[in-house]
């Protein structure tokens, strides 16, 4: 895939690609960003984080207008300027979290959950550690979570492992909503069938880039489909042997700056 080939859509994880796990952005990553959307190519950020989580990011990049895929798909936004808040969301897709929850609870009564307030912040049932989730707070009983249909919940179990989250989900039977499984820590629920692909093949056909120039790079398990979903699919150096396996080749890692050689390689 050469510069001649036209515009091209270029779909970037945040977590652990485009950022360090301590939230920090490379220079080199920051001008290979830059310098693929000054070429012309539609620049997507996509990211299991909230809205409100990715709109700094996208202002560290110097990005006012596009599109952004929060939430690991159910929730797509297009940026511009001109609007009040700088955003408008084109998609929400929602889902009903008191069976997932009324589950969980009984098997992880020790767990923090929350539900995402789209563009506002998060009701939680209890406060989670600092710098962990932006924006307004509340702390709420379990019961309130599931009064009103939510884009994404958050469960927070620092005692339990991927593998444990794993077996917990296959346990349940739950098939009504998709999990992601981020870290050690944290499990995000979210629409049955939702998934950054499904929300980014919405933005290709928007934006009028032709399947075979879509590009992706990721780090995750939730990074899978979308890795699947692109023509030409990068893993992370670091990321597992799952999500390497989804991927058609790999670059170097985040501390490497791996995503900036696979920009710089469009240019």
């Amino acid at each position: 895939m050469t510069p001649s080939d036209g515009r091209a859509l270029v779909a970037l994880d945040l977590d652990g690609t485009l950022l360090s796990y301590a939230g920090d952005m490379a220079g080199a990553v920051h001008d290979a960003v830059t310098a693929v959307r000054d070429a012309g190519h539609e620049v997507v950020l996509a990211s299991g984080r909230s809205l409100i989580s990715m709109l700094p990011v996208a202002e560290h990049l110097g990005i006012e207008t596009g599109w952004m895929v929060c939430s690991n798909g159910a929730v797509t936004v297009r940026l511009d300027p001109d609007l009040p808040e700088g955003w408008v969301a084109d998609d929400v897709v929602t889902f009903d979290p008191e069976p997932a929850l009324s589950l969980l609870r009984h098997e992880l009564p020790d767990a923090r959950y929350a539900v995402e307030d789209l563009g506002v912040g998060f009701r939680m049932t209890e406060r989670f550690p600092e710098g962990e989730l932006e924006g307004v707070h509340v702390v709420v009983p379990l019961e309130e979570l599931w009064a009103t249909e939510v884009t994404r919940v958050i469960v927070r179990s620092p005692e339990s492992t991927s593998e444990r989250f794993h077996e917990l989900v296959e346990h349940l039977g739950l098939e009504d909503v998709t999990y992601a499984v981020g870290w050690s820590a944290w499990m995000d629920l979210a629409p049955l069938g939702v998934s950054k692909a499904t929300a980014l093949e919405q933005v290709r056909r928007r934006t009028h880039v032709q399947p075979h120039r879509t590009i992706a790079i990721g780090d995750g398990r939730n990074d899978v489909e979308m890795l699947r979903w692109a023509s030409r699919g990068v893993a992370m150096g670091h990321a597992d042997e799952v999500v390497r396996g989804a991927a058609d080749e790999v670059t170097g890692t985040v501390e490497d700056d791996g995503a900036a050689v696979v920009l710089r390689s469009l240019l």
